[in-house]
Formats: structure tokens, C-alpha cells, sequence
């Protein structure tokens, strides 16, 4: 564990933030860097590029002759800091308090790179499976490596399984397997009413402000309830553990007497049912707006899916919506966005079995399943490519790593516990294989 928490806290001092507008002299660093651990551990690895010259760091280690071959996946791309003041600590220095290790991308998913290299160690370079070590430094914002499954079939065509080291348990001490993913659809929607501003004393009324227009649309999307309403999207119930709902409140900072809504499960509303979010919207500042009727409103509509809905026609279900419940009768714009499908992760493979009981080994109860509200695009493109494989979404996150937030961090036993889990799942496949 020092040599792991020195790879974690070299890696989180390099703010590898793969968006516009960042030094993508950090992401290659970073990318650099990992290579260097991994060469490190006993692997020889390739930086591979992709179109807008972030690497993918690649490492094949054969294990022994006949033996399966295991993909082990994480991204080293991290998400911007935002305001350092909001963090305790800074954002690009590792500290650690109270057993976790705080830093931006300490947990998502620095914490995954730093798990298969220290499992690697385990074996001294030489495990009893042969590996096949994907760190990509798109997965944050986009970029080719999500098409990997369909433009690079031939990295995936030998895979017996794939271990996708970007997820975590459902609370500390609780291993558990992610297997439903949610997908992205979203799209902006303008309303135009009239050529400029119009005197709101002189010409309102007849005159349709475009803003209460869109406010009026917008409202359609979801019931008195808060459940969402867009035909051809559907949901279901969730069968898996569910999300006590104070630690979700606690999480997600819901203020004091403010009601939850929907209905059904925390883990339904968060899995496997849709939800609607307007994540953007422009309209005239408050402090500057004058008394006139807004000539231009528009939206940005972002709705998480389900696995199983398909994204392209889900994303026309929410263009159908926008347009037969825009009022009055007026025409509005919408302007669809990338679809991402979800995914569903077939259980019980001997895969699934071999890690099912190094989890018990390592954290010394039966695992459980979750699902996760984020898109991983490609999960999903991996299994429609690769229907047939075995892909174990696994790792140490936590519901309290903040991940995306300030103050995101991994709590260090549950590293600890996460890497033993993976090391003895290799072995025990490799047992079961022989």
C-alpha cells in the first residue's frame, strides 16, 4: 500500500483534464506517466494516439499458455477542478484525512489506473492470466476511444473478460458489482415569438413572451409527481440494492424539508427509470432585465435512459415531445445532441463467479449489485459489440468520494480491499480454467 499511495499521489499532482481550454501537455504527461508505472510493474507498454493526440496506454502481458485472456480498463483523465475555493485542500496535492486520500481524480479514476498496477505487482509482472491493460485519457469528455469496440475490433476479439475499473461499492465495506449503466440523450430547444423586445405596458398580452412559452414546455416533461413524461421512454424497477434514501440526501445535499421526487425506489429513480434535467438555460439576467417580453428563450434538456432504451430513438421521442407540447400552437426549434445508449451487464459467467468469491476473500461478505445514473459510453459499445463478454464493472469508489465535485477522495482500505479483490480473481480464474 505505500508503493500504491505514492503511484496515487504522483498521478493526482498532474491535472490531466482533457477539455478545452486546459494544457493538453498534462493529459500526455499523465498518460507518460502511467506508462512509466506500468514499465515499472514489469510491462511493456505503447502509447497509442488518438485523433486529437491524447494517448491510450496499452500493455499486453501474456500469462501462461492456454491460459484466459482479461482485459483490465480505466481512464486517467480527470474532470476540472472548478472552484478551489470549495475544496479543503488543494485540488492537484494529494492529503489524506481521516483514512482517505483527498485530490482531484484520486478516486475517478486514478484510483482504477493505480488498482491494475498494483495488482500487476502482485504477481511480479508475471500473472496467472494473460492482460491486456487499456488507461485511456478520453473518457471525461470524448474522443475515439469510446468507438474502440467498433473501429478496433481486433484489441477486444481475444477477450474472455473485461474487468472496468470505474466504478465502486454501494457503501464502505460492501463489495459490489455495477451492471446497469444509464444513457444520455439531450438536445437545446428555442422558442422564438417575436423580431426584438417589446414595452411589456404597451404590447403585453396578445404578445407570447417567449420565456413563459418555454417555461410552459418545459413543465411537460415531468408529472405532478416528478416522474418523467416523454412517450417512448420508459423505466422500470430496480432488484437490486437500494440507496437509503438519508445517505442520498446527505450526498447529494438536499436541503432541509425539501421533498425527494418521483416515485418508486431511490435505486429505481437513480437506475433504471428516466429523469429529466434542464441543465441550461438563457434568458435575461435578473439583475439587468428590463420590463420588456423576451423575444428568445431556449433550453438545454438533458434526460438520463435506462439500458435497453435506445438512445437514437429515444433522443427523436424527446424532439416529438418538445414539438406536439410546445403551447399555442407556436413552432420550436430543438437541436438534438450525442445519444449514449445505457447498458445492462449479463451476471453469473465464470467470470462473475471468480470475482464473486475473491470479494468475499477480500472484504469478508458477499457482494451485492448496483446500477450507476452516469453514462460510460463505452461499456456500452463494448457489449454491442462483444454481446458474448463477460464485463465486471468493479472498483473503489464510494458514495462518499464526491467524485465530479470539490473534495473528491478514496477511502484507502477500500483501495486496499479493491486490489486484493482483483488479484485473487485472477487467480481464481485462472484455477478455474486449468
Amino acid at each position: 500500500m505505500p508503493q500504491v499511495r505514492s503511484d496515487l499521489e504522483r498521478l493526482v499532482a498532474i491535472p490531466s483534464i482533457n477539455f478545452p481550454g486546459y494544457d493538453q501537455s498534462d493529459v500526455q504527461r499523465c498518460a507518460h506517466a502511467c506508462a512509466e508505472l506500468l514499465a515499472e510493474a514489469g510491462a511493456a507498454p505503447e502509447l497509442i494516439p488518438s485523433s486529437s493526440g491524447v494517448q491510450t496506454v496499452r500493455a499486453d502481458i501474456p500469462g501462461p499458455p492456454g491460459s484466459p485472456t482479461v482485459l483490465l480498463y480505466s481512464h486517467y483523465d480527470v474532470q476540472p477542478a472548478g472552484d478551489d475555493s470549495k475544496w479543503d485542500s488543494q485540488p492537484f496535492e494529494a492529503e489524506e484525512r481521516d483514512g482517505r486520500l483527498y485530490g482531484r481524480g484520486a478516486a475517478d479514476d486514478k484510483s482504477g489506473v493505480v488498482t491494475h498496477i498494483a495488482v500487476l505487482r502482485a504477481f511480479d509482472g508475471a500473472p496467472p492470466v494473460s492482460l491486456r491493460i487499456l488507461f485511456e485519457g478520453e473518457e471525461e469528455y470524448g474522443g475515439d476511444f469510446e468507438e474502440w469496440p467498433t473501429i478496433r475490433p481486433e484489441v477486444f476479439e481475444d477477450i474472455d473478460a473485461a474487468v472496468i475499473c470505474d466504478m465502486g461499492n454501494v457503501d464502505i465495506g460492501e463489495p459490489t458489482f455495477t451492471t446497469q449503466l444509464r444513457g444520455i440523450i439531450e438536445g437545446v430547444v428555442t422558442v422564438n415569438t417575436l423580431a426584438e423586445p417589446r414595452h411589456s405596458g404597451q404590447f403585453g398580452g396578445p404578445a407570447p413572451d417567449a420565456l413563459m412559452v418555454l417555461i410552459k414546455l418545459l413543465a411537460t416533461l415531468m408529472d405532478d409527481e416528478g416522474n418523467a413524461t416523454i412517450d417512448g421512454i420508459t423505466g422500470s424497477d430496480w432488484d437490486g440494492a437500494d440507496f437509503p434514501e438519508q445517505a442520498y440526501r446527505e450526498l447529494t445535499g438536499v436541503l432541509p424539508g425539501v421533498p425527494l421526487i418521483g416515485t418508486g425506489s431511490i435505486a429505481s429513480r437513480l437506475y433504471s427509470k428516466p429523469s429529466v434535467t434542464v441543465v441550461g438555460l438563457d434568458a435575461p439576467e435578473v439583475a439587468t432585465a428590463p420590463n420588456a417580453i423576451i423575444p428568445m428563450a431556449r433550453a438545454k434538456i438533458s434526460v438520463r435512459i435506462p439500458a435497453g432504451v435506445d438512445a437514437e430513438e429515444a433522443t427523436e421521442a424527446l424532439a416529438r415531445h418538445v414539438r406536439t407540447h410546445a403551447p399555442f400552437g407556436i413552432e420550436v426549434d430543438f437541436e438534438p445532441g450525442p445519444p449514449a445508449n445505457g447498458s445492462a451487464v449479463p451476471v453469473g459467467g465464470p467470470g462473475y463467479e471468480a470475482f464473486a468469491a475473491a470479494m468475499q476473500f477480500a472484504y469478508g461478505v458477499p457482494s451485492t449489485q448496483q446500477g450507476m445514473g452516469g453514462a460510460v459510453p463505452f461499456v456500452a459499445n463494448l457489449l454491442e459489440a462483444f454481446p458474448d463478454l463477460e464485463v465486471l464493472g468493479v472498483g473503489a469508489q464510494d458514495p462518499l468520494a464526491r467524485i465530479h465535485a470539490p473534495n473528491e477522495s478514496i477511502h484507502l482500505k477500500e483501495l486496499r480491499d479493491s486490489i486484493v479483490a482483483e488479484a485473487v480473481f485472477l487467480q481464481n480464474l485462472a484455477d478455474s480454467a486449468s
